[in-house]
């Protein structure tokens, strides 16, 4: 996003650009209704390429959830080696999708694929949402407190995935987090008023953390033993089993957070490069005690309050 030229247009129905870095662009079309448009694209995350498709389609939908749209439709984005694979695996990822998306209540209505010397998989998705209901990353108040919905340690374990250390049951574990749609975390959270809302991705929690305290002018108080981490992170970051994307998220990061007494491993875990993440929201704590209830209910037993935003401090982000 940095990289992006500054749009000079002058156009109120733009209501949210890529200035702050939000989690999807959000265009006016009348009074009562925005159109919410994002886009996804990665390598496989598994091994499975049907699981592939739904962590993909789980991953591109989160952006809509995040603003407060609901998904729409949907349009698939593949780079393909069709000479070195066979269709089937393709037909699976895509099979893998179809699925999601029809759980989200979406469709897909066309897409785009080249012949590519590796399979890239990923989705541009479209929600709308009322212009006065959009959730955006920034708008964090003192006395809040932060709520997170999925759980950290994804981008390590499917590291170890990818070098052969984890176990079946391991595997399905992470996939199936991966692959559930924030669906039932964005329906609920419409019930209370929100002041902030992003979804925890390749950043990792401190990196959309971070953006989201600065652009409110804030600071996050985190409190690590309250953050739901994944069993056996630990165990895997302890023996380098760690992504290049968290190492850089941590590197980037260092100095807008203070960390106190905490080690390397567990800065890296906090930072860690997810993949279809939960969201993190910033909300009154007795509404918040009521939506983790709720969430539990539903099955959602990861989520958590992790912290509180206080007053603005010299670091955007205390780890205690």
């Amino acid at each position: 996003m940095c990289y992006l030229p500054k749009d000079e247009t002058d156009d109120p129905n733009l209501l949210v650009g890529y200035e702050t870095s939000d989690d999807a662009g959000v265009y006016k079309i009348n009074n009562d209704t925005a159109i919410v448009q994002t886009l996804d694209y990665f390598t496989p995350i598994v091994d499975n390429p049907y699981d592939f498709g739904r962590i993909a389609a789980a991953n591109a939908l989160s952006d809509i959830y995040a603003m407060g749209a609901t998904p729409l439709t949907v349009l698939n984005i593949v780079g393909f080696p069709i000479k070195k694979l066979e269709p089937k695996i393709l037909a699976d990822i895509l099979k893998g999708a179809s699925d999601i998306v029809r759980k989200s209540g979406a469709r897909i209505i066309g897409g785009h694929s080249i012949d590519d010397n590796e399979p890239k998989f990923g989705l541009s998705a479209t929600g709308i949402v009322h212009p006065e209901k959009i959730w955006k990353n920034f708008g964090a108040k003192v006395g809040q407190v932060l709520v997170i919905t999925k759980p950290l340690g994804i981008g390590i374990l499917t590291t170890a995935l990818k070098r052969g250390l984890l176990t079946n049951s391991k595997i399905s574990e992470i996939t199936e987090i991966m692959a559930t749609l924030n669906k039932d975390a964005a329906e609920l959270l419409s019930k209370y008023s929100p002041s902030a809302v992003t979804d925890v991705t390749g950043f990792g929690l401190l990196g959309h953390a971070y953006e989201m305290a600065s652009s409110s002018n804030v600071t996050f108080e985190i409190h690590y033993d309250q953050v739901p981490i994944l069993d056996s992170t630990l165990e895997h970051a302890e023996n380098n089993v760690i992504p290049g994307g968290s190492k850089a998220n941590l590197s980037w990061l260092d100095t807008k957070i203070e960390f106190n007494n905490y080690t390397m491993i567990d800065k890296i875990i906090l930072a860690d490069a997810i993949t279809s993440g939960g969201l993190l929201v910033s909300m009154d704590k007795v509404d918040a005690e009521k939506y983790v209830e709720q969430l539990h209910l539903r099955g959602h037993n990861h989520s958590k309050i992790i912290g509180k935003v206080i007053e603005r401090t010299e670091k955007d982000i205390v780890i205690i």
